[in-house]
Parts: structure tokens; sequence; C-alpha cells
């Protein structure tokens, strides 16, 4: 999969999973249903959390300028952010061609670099310790409680 069709696949699926979120908010403030947000927001944060690993990964393969990157990563956190912003980088060329750090790709220069390699030259590993890795924090933030909560 290119860089291109799983970072339009994630803005996307970003996008969808803002609408069960505000729609389980709808759920929640107009009619009671308390469950609703938290079906709308564990998915939406799983996604969330999905994306921005995506955001750092194209980043790093694609060596987007540094506000660029952050601009990926803040359009997550807009609602419906993430794909307007995925056709400004697919517009500008910064999602073309394949995974330069893939196999038969560039050789690794930096830690990170070395790190999404082995990443993109063992697809199922890497998927494996990604789903790992996001379902940790998925799980540490769901202990640590609402988001509204943590500075009170």
């Amino acid at each position: 999969m290119t860089p291109r069709t799983l970072y339009l696949r994630l803005a996307l699926a970003e996008m969808v999973t803002w609408t069960l979120l505000i729609l389980g908010m709808i759920g929640k403030y107009a009619f009671g249903m308390e469950w609703a947000t938290t079906v709308g927001g564990s998915i939406h944060g799983f996604v969330f959390l999905c994306y921005a690993v995506t955001t750092v990964a194209v980043w790093i393969d694609k060596r987007w300028p540094f506000g660029t990157g952050v601009l990926g990563l803040a359009s997550a956190i807009i609602p419906y952010a993430t794909y307007p912003f995925e056709r400004s980088v697919q517009r500008r060329g910064l999602l073309a061609g394949p995974w330069r750090l893939g196999k038969d790709g560039e050789s690794p220069r930096s830690l990170p670099e070395r790190l999404l390699a082995t990443a993109l030259r063992s697809p199922i590993l890497a998927l494996i310790v990604t789903v790992i890795v996001v379902a940790i924090v998925f799980t540490l933030l769901l202990v640590a409680g609402k988001p509204t909560e943590w500075f009170s």
C-alpha cells in the first residue's frame, strides 16, 4: 500500500469516527444514552491514534517539513480537517510515489528512519507491534479517564 492510499484511508476513517463521536455526544446529551459517547469516543480514539502514527511515518518517509508534519498531527484534533489536509499534501506532491524507505528503497540514515524502514520491510511484524502499542496507549488513556477530567 502506498503512503498516499494509506493516508487517504485513514484521513477518511478519522472523519467517519468524528461523526460517530458527534452522534454519540448527541445521543448522550439529547437522549440520555450514556453509552453512546463511550462507543463513539472509543472508536474515534483508536482511529485517532492510528492516524497520528501514520502521519509520523509518512512525515519521516517523505521528509515533510516540520510545519507540515505538525499540521498533519493537528488536523486530527479539528473535526473533519484530516481530509482537507490529506488533499493539500497530495496536491503538493508530498504523498507521491512508493515508500522511500520500503523494500528496495533508500538506506535509512537516522534512528527514526531505521525504525520506519524496519517496519516497512517487515509489515506483518510492524502491524502486530503497532496494534499492540496503540492498544496499550489506548488502554492507558481509558484508565486516565475522560480528557475533560485530566486537569480537574
